[in-house]
């Protein structure tokens, strides 16, 4: 899946990874780990444990068949990613791995709705919705799914790492 648009002067590609992308996939996840870390369910520390076999395993996930990863690429640097899988069969997909490097956030930019088109596009052959789970003292992220068309659905679970606190769910209908 490969999607370009004009951008800033530059080609902004968007396209699912692939195993050769690993040594891209982890040098992307550690800046999402720096940038936000309650935000993805893993430690910095436990990220740069990870050899390159486990990064080849994590950025074959953009062909994987119950599972997708897609990548924002802006002239040759890797800004973005979101991630798609399918946790059960009674669930249908979640998003995960949300990410847009602070400077190809917003509106204008428009790399995040382009980022989550092609994980909807994804989503739809596995179901009708399309679920996330934010952790509730992520305002910012709260907004931005509100955005682009989630709603909170009134669950919630225990976050695993520290500092504690509930992931939220929303929910986003496809159909």
């Amino acid at each position: 899946m490969r999607y370009r648009r004009w951008m800033r002067s530059t080609d902004l590609v968007i396209r699912t990874t692939t195993e050769d992308d690993w040594r891209e996939v982890r040098a992307l996840r550690l800046e999402m780990l720096r940038d936000t870390p309650i935000a993805y369910g893993e430690t910095l520390e436990h990220a740069l444990t990870v050899d390159e076999s486990g990064w080849r395993t994590r950025a074959a996930r953009g062909t994987a068949p119950r599972q997708t990863a897609v990548v924002a690429i802006d002239g040759g640097r890797w800004v973005g990613h979101m991630g798609g899988y399918i946790p059960d069969a009674t669930s249908g997909p979640m998003l995960v791995g949300v990410y847009v490097a602070p400077d190809h956030r917003g509106e204008k930019a428009g790399v995040a709705r382009l980022l989550l088109e092609a994980v909807e596009r994804w989503a739809l052959g596995h179901g009708d919705t399309l679920r996330l789970e934010v952790h509730e003292d992520n305002p910012r992220a709260l907004r931005f799914y509100e955005k682009l068309g989630f709603t909170l659905t009134g669950r919630s679970r225990e976050y695993e790492l520290e500092p504690g606190g509930l992931e939220l769910e929303m929910i986003k209908p496809l159909r």
